[in-house]
């Protein structure tokens, strides 16, 4: 038998191992982009082009695909009539400046509005389209549609439209109340009338409220860029499901500075569902005026849980009705802590009519107990 030379065995075996990774190489990286689709397919070899796999990494193209079809532009114009100076009326005048009798100016205010369902119905903010003549529609696809108003609900700062208009997109819905601080989150709208326009940010908060904006406040909070024309707008997630309505920025100079808020969906979707309903949203209402407790008030009654102060009380109001006085301490509402007066609105107005709820007042020293029968909230008009 001879004799095998065992170095030369490991270099052979180095050798071929290394050949075969090359070959390997070969087939899969770069003989791929040098054959024909078909032969691709015939020997069952995928283009593994790592450049080509990494093209739209964190990319939110897909939710923009998903969700923007939906989102369109909406013009409202009002037309005012000019006041005639009485200098005008004067013959003489006339001769030279005209007929300036009737003379009408047309007042366009611009913003974005969300197609919530194939039907037609769409979502915009109230002051978009507040005391308008004329709603004009643009979608993303370039066709236009005049559009009627089926309800406004000055609360919330929302209105529902609709216009008639065949195979109409409609966007996804997500779930605001999974909404957490650090989400991406992508603003699509009409900013300055500059076309349809994709901002990105991250939820900075939730539950804003006390802003002065609405009546019902619980407003998302991001920094994606939201401008004038975006108020109506779609908030979305990554999966481009609308979570929110953009409706106001916080800002010094009239342009975004980081600070936009929104209306979550949830809250958007039953104020459209009572107006499309009903043409007005079913609230629970006391008819009281409510502030912050004073911290001496607090004091010297021994308290410490605040409670809120009951300012005024509306003649005639379920809280007239049933026995409440300016100056009571309404300390909580079928035994639920009141902490502030917005949150007193807020759990109210989910209350439906007629519901009959307990509440816990504190006049002077003495604990009362009362039923009040809650009752819709008057529409009142901002």
């Amino acid at each position: 038998m001879k004799n095998f030379n065992i170095k030369k065995i490991s270099l052979f075996l180095a050798q071929s191992v290394l050949a075969g990774l090359a070959i390997a190489f070969i087939l899969v990286y770069i003989l791929p982009g040098f054959l024909p689709p078909g032969l691709r397919r015939d020997f069952g070899i995928q283009n593994m082009n790592i450049a080509a796999q990494g093209a739209r990494t964190n990319s939110y193209h897909d939710a923009v695909v998903a969700s923007a079809p939906a989102v369109v532009n909406v013009y409202a114009t009002k037309v005012i009539k000019r006041m005639t100076h009485p200098l005008l009326q004067d013959p003489i005048f006339r001769r030279f400046f005209g007929d300036q009798d009737g003379t009408e100016q047309r007042n366009s205010n611009l913003g974005s509005g969300v197609i919530l369902h194939r039907s037609g119905y769409l979502i915009t903010n109230a002051h978009v389209i507040r005391e308008a003549d004329e709603i004009l529609v643009t979608l993303a696809d370039g066709r236009q549609s005049r559009a009627s108003v089926v309800g406004i609900d000055n609360d919330t700062d929302l209105a529902v439209l609709k216009i008639d208009l065949e195979n109409l997109p409609s966007i996804p819905v997500g779930d605001s109340t999974k909404l957490g601080v650090g989400d991406v989150v992508l603003a699509i709208g009409n900013p300055y009338d500059f076309g349809q326009t994709v901002t990105q940010g991250i939820i900075s908060a939730t539950g804003r409220n006390r802003l002065g904006i609405t009546t019902y406040e619980d407003f998302i909070q991001t920094d994606a860029d939201i401008n004038p024309g975006n108020s109506g707008g779609a908030l979305v997630n990554t999966k481009g499901q609308l979570v929110g309505i953009n409706t106001a920025i916080i800002t010094n100079s009239g342009g975004s500075q980081g600070i936009g808020l929104a209306i979550p969906v949830n809250i958007a979707l039953s104020v459209m569902d009572d107006l499309i309903k009903q043409g007005f949203v079913v609230r629970g209402w006391l008819g009281i005026e409510a502030q912050v407790l004073p911290p001496d008030i607090v004091d010297n009654a021994g308290r410490k849980q605040a409670g809120i102060l009951v300012a005024a009380v509306l003649k005639g109001g379920p809280a007239d009705v049933a026995g409440i006085i300016p100056g009571d301490i309404l300390i909580s509402i079928s035994g639920r802590q009141l902490t502030s007066p917005v949150q007193a609105i807020q759990m109210i107005s989910h209350y439906k009519p007629d519901t009959v709820i307990d509440l816990q007042v504190l006049r002077g020293w003495e604990k009362l107990n009362m039923k009040a029968t809650v009752s819709q909230r008057p529409t009142f008009r901002n």
